[in-house]
């Protein structure tokens, strides 16, 4: 097999540093083949994928070799940026984020098409027809016409992807493919991904935290750790037998615990008949919903993406307030029917972790800004006081008081995700909802993410509704279960039971098929 890419001695270097933040790198990724590079978040995985299609943000330089299709390539060369969009092509992690939200998708690939192959806008629009067929995008007249906005989370990545295969490359940079998606949207994606690698002779390098996909799906492995390469080789073997310590880490915080569990006390949450309708929306999006929760206890709530569960618990916040029909009982009194008075008091007792840290917390105020913002709106403590209980709230979620004067861009995922969580318990809440707490985060990150919630419902009596697809985040932190399916809670008992013999097609499709990937990782092996 011909080789397609080889980078040696790849370094990314800050102006007058000694120190490189990545490198030396060596990656050989031969053709028609899938090379899994891995690493925990700030291990350098997304910012070697901008050194090796010449995107690095300013201030930062790359070194190094590059051979491509046989060819030495000087990095940062007219050379190197021709191969950008043709032959070397990159997926980056958000779609919606890297999609003009005011352009129609279609027209967005038209250009590219116009752009990189230099078609007319008649062959451009019907090979962006094509594409969109081939990637498996439903009605692909209809998707053409459509914003992103417009577009679930699977068909924008798709859309993505489209516009990566735009120029015909040889080698895909595939960058987190499926950190936001679903499991059975995630192996469809990487299923999809497999299958253009067979049939187009596709170079992949696949980027993830996901170990279980990397597992059943890349060939070959590199470990990043601090932006230096620990291990490398065949990954069944390098999964069987790691070598470094770093790997067997990221391996073990991937095989998460049971949780403890807490007797159950008094109901504390009661969910009756529970409708929800959008404006101007043909059916409903969450349909006589039933629950119930009590104190010290945790319920996970999974389902697809588009399954409405976030939709029920926005609706438990508060967040949703036009066509919502039904009861919601909360610490006996009904938060639907509340006035803004009472809404505001019943606030207090209700905590709320948000999917993405960097997203829900301010990026120009300070931590101790942050973390005591629910004391200041609720006006019950001084300024000094405030700060003196932001420090406690940091150290009880296992961060030191230097973080108060920080800035969140100055912290990893993880440590984002802690004072989140730090300004949730500001008020000493009754409930803790965590909508997709951990989706965002590596294996490292994510477990001790759930160490530390199961740690605070322990020592707390904390409820938590954990809204989730992740199946082994719930196993590690609820004792309850409910499953929720176009709109509708199919199925939901004691966690381990439910999971042991699942009744409805809607979990059987969370725990996706036990497959051949390395040793307790459920996916099947493709590469």
């Amino acid at each position: 097999m011909s080789r397609g890419l080889q980078v040696s001695g790849l370094e990314i270097r800050q102006p007058a540093s000694s120190t490189p933040l990545v490198g030396p790198l060596d990656l050989d990724l031969a053709t028609g083949a899938c090379l899994g590079l891995v690493g925990e978040s700030g291990s350098g995985k997304s910012l070697t994928a901008l050194a090796l299609i010449g995107l690095l943000p300013p201030g930062l330089s790359a070194r190094g070799e590059l051979r491509f299709d046989g060819r030495e390539i000087p990095l940062d060369s007219p050379a190197h940026r021709a191969l950008r969009g043709r032959q070397l092509a990159w997926m980056p992690q958000d779609p919606l984020a890297s999609l003009h939200p005011l352009r129609r998708v279609g027209a967005q690939l038209v250009e590219s098409l116009r752009v990189l192959r230099g078609l007319d806008a008649t062959a451009a629009h019907n090979e962006a027809l094509r594409l969109f067929a081939d990637l498996e995008l439903p009605e692909p007249a209809e998707s053409f016409r459509r914003f992103p906005h417009q577009l679930s989370g699977g068909q924008r990545q798709r859309v993505g992807l489209a516009l990566a295969l735009a120029g015909a490359p040889s080698l895909l940079i595939a960058d987190e493919p499926t950190s936001a998606l679903d499991p059975r949207l995630a192996r469809e994606m990487l299923d999809l991904l497999d299958r253009l690698r067979r049939e187009r002779g596709l170079s992949v390098l696949l980027i993830s935290h996901d170990l279980p996909l990397i597992g059943a799906y890349a060939s070959q492995v590199a470990i990043l750790q601090r932006g230096r390469l620990v291990e490398r080789g065949d990954t069944a073997t390098v999964f069987a037998t790691p070598a470094a310590a770093y790997t067997r880490a990221l391996l073990a915080a991937d095989r998460l615990p049971a949780p403890i569990a807490n007797p159950p006390g008094d109901r504390l949450l009661q969910i009756d008949d529970l409708s929800i309708r959008y404006p101007r929306s043909p059916r409903l999006a969450v349909r006589e919903a039933r629950l119930d929760l009590h104190r010290g206890e945790c319920l996970a709530l999974v389902g697809e993406s588009g399954s409405g569960k976030s939709t029920l618990g926005r609706a438990l916040l508060r967040l949703v307030r036009r066509g919502v029909a039904g009861r919601i009982s909360f610490d006996g009194e009904d938060l639907l029917g509340a006035t803004a008075a009472s809404l505001r008091q019943l606030r207090r007792r209700i905590g709320v972790v948000f999917q993405d840290p960097y997203a829900s917390l301010d990026p120009r105020q300070r931590v101790a800004e942050i973390v005591a913002e629910p004391l200041r709106i609720h006006g019950t403590l001084s300024a000094p006081m405030r700060r003196a209980r932001a420090a406690e709230l940091l150290a009880q979620v296992g961060l030191d008081t230097d973080a108060l004067d920080r800035y969140p861009h100055q912290f990893s995922g993880g440590q984002r995700q802690r004072i989140a969580i730090a300004r949730a318990l500001a008020n000493d809440p009754l409930l803790l909802v965590c909508d997709e707490a951990v989706s965002a985060l590596d294996a490292q990150h994510r477990a001790e993410i759930l160490a530390l919630l199961n740690r605070l419902k322990r020592e707390r009596g904390l409820a938590m509704l954990f809204i989730t697809h992740d199946m082994g985040a719930a196993r590690a932190l609820a004792e309850r279960i409910a499953v929720m399916a176009d709109g509708v809670i199919v199925e939901q008992g004691v966690l381990p039971q439910v999971l042991a013999a699942p009744a409805h097609a809607a979990t059987r499709a969370l725990l996706g098929p036990a497959g051949a990937g390395p040793p307790g990782y459920p996916f099947p092996g493709n590469c």
